[in-house]
């Protein structure tokens, strides 16, 4: 399992505009091969601190994702952020039985 987090600060009059992008692209990405999860998320402290978190199955089906057309136009919306975002991937497994407990 891969855990992507992008952390993005918007300008606040271009707040909207992003967000109904990444809304509108988090559901094909969805729907990508090996996606389990991609959620949006705003900071309940600061509305223009946006995060999006993916989870992939596998490395292979990220980085198929990373070249697709939905993450172009990912890319090119983070022209309206106030500052570069960070993304973070994180690596882990689940161990046996641990699912139960």
């Amino acid at each position: 399992m891969i855990l992507v987090i992008t952390r993005m600060k918007v300008l606040s009059d271009k707040r909207m505009e992003l967000s109904q992008t990444i809304t509108s692209l988090s559901g094909f990405i969805r729907m990508e091969k090996g996606c389990r999860r991609c959620d949006f998320c705003q900071s309940m402290e600061d509305d223009n601190r946006l995060f999006l978190l993916e989870e992939w199955d596998a490395q292979e089906n990220l980085m198929t994702h990373l070249k697709s057309d939905h993450y172009r136009v990912l890319r090119g919306a983070m022209n309206l952020l106030s500052e570069p975002y960070e993304r973070i991937f994180h690596t882990g497994f689940h161990p046996e039985g641990m699912e139960e407990m």
